[in-house]
């Protein structure tokens, strides 16, 4: 069941991002990866910007994605599901639902470069590669010009979906 998150699931929110990220280890620049992945600190600055959306089994928060409208876009932000239950569907149906939110006419997500697992998974969920992912992270997003020149932006027309 996917319910939307509040500021109680920050701990789970946190566990989820930071066991998932473990799969970045030797993907990332190394300079880029540490642990744990995003302290608890930024995680709080993070969903005061942002809807985080969880998808909970049994009781257990699995999966968590961030939706965020900025300007004239939409982003998906900090999409992780527990390792164990990854290849589940879980993260499709909570990107099914950022897709039923967003009304604006494009959504957006960024990801290191070398996560080719997160940029098939994006691909197949009808997000296509972004021209000048330079200029979007720029625009859109708040990070390190290191993790610009390291990271892509997938996108796909909402407009055309609805």
């Amino acid at each position: 069941m996917i319910r939307k998150l509040a500021s109680k699931d920050t701990d789970a929110i946190y566990k989820i991002i930071n066991l998932a990220a473990r799969g970045y280890e030797g993907l990332i620049p190394h300079d880029c990866y540490h642990q744990p992945y995003m302290p608890k600190e930024q995680l709080c600055r993070e969903m005061k910007n942002m809807t985080f959306f969880g998808w909970e089994q049994q009781s257990l928060l699995i999966g968590v994605m961030g939706f965020q409208p900025i300007k004239d876009v939409s982003l998906i932000r900090h999409a992780y599901v527990l390792p164990d239950y990854q290849g589940r569907g879980i993260g499709g149906k909570l990107v099914n639902r950022l897709k039923r939110l967003t009304k604006t006419n494009n959504l957006l997500v960024g990801t290191w470069a070398g996560a080719s697992r997160a940029i098939e998974f994006y691909l197949r969920q009808g997000f296509h590669l972004m021209p000048d992912a330079d200029l979007l992270l720029k625009k859109y997003w708040d990070i390190s010009q290191r993790q610009v020149e390291t990271s892509v932006v997938l996108g796909m027309n909402i407009g055309d979906l609805q």
